[in-house]
């Protein structure tokens, strides 16, 4: 496989990583979170999404960033290879933070605290936030240095 075609491949890997999570964990922020039937769903869902999918994500974010930052930079787009970088070092440094605050509050919401419901919701959605940031500087930035 070629540089360029590596470069690409590996950015349509970061690409949609970032777009299935999007699309995954949107109608987890749907739910309220307050009645009986929604807590044991977001429980169920937790166990295997937050703690496999969750930190997969992160991993394979880190993983295809690093390959697609590196791939840049050997066909010549440096810049480019450097904002990939920082996507990684972003993915590294959520990863460990924020699944440590989700663990910390489900913690709590198991223990029937309602102020850690809406900490977790507001805790998911500053993710999917800084997820969504990520992907549209991605897209904006493909538009301005592979020309």
């Amino acid at each position: 496989m070629t540089p360029k075609m590596l470069a690409l491949v590996s950015l349509v890997a970061v690409l949609f990583s970032m777009t299935l999570f999007m699309m995954s964990s949107l109608p987890l922020l749907i739910l309220k979170h307050d009645t009986p039937m929604d807590g044991r769903f977001i429980q169920a869902v937790f166990n295997l999404y937050y703690q496999a999918v969750f930190n997969l994500y992160y991993q394979a974010v880190m993983l295809t960033s690093v390959v697609a930052a590196c791939s840049y930079a050997l066909i010549g787009q440096p810049l480019v290879g450097v904002g990939l970088s920082l996507v990684a070092a972003l993915a590294f440094g959520l990863r460990r933070w924020v699944t440590a605050r989700m663990e910390f509050l489900r913690a709590r919401i198991e223990a029937g605290e309602a102020a850690a419901i809406r900490k977790f919701r507001q805790l998911h959605g500053a993710g999917m936030a800084v997820n969504v940031a990520q992907l549209v500087s991605i897209v904006w930035s493909m538009t301005l240095f592979t020309r």
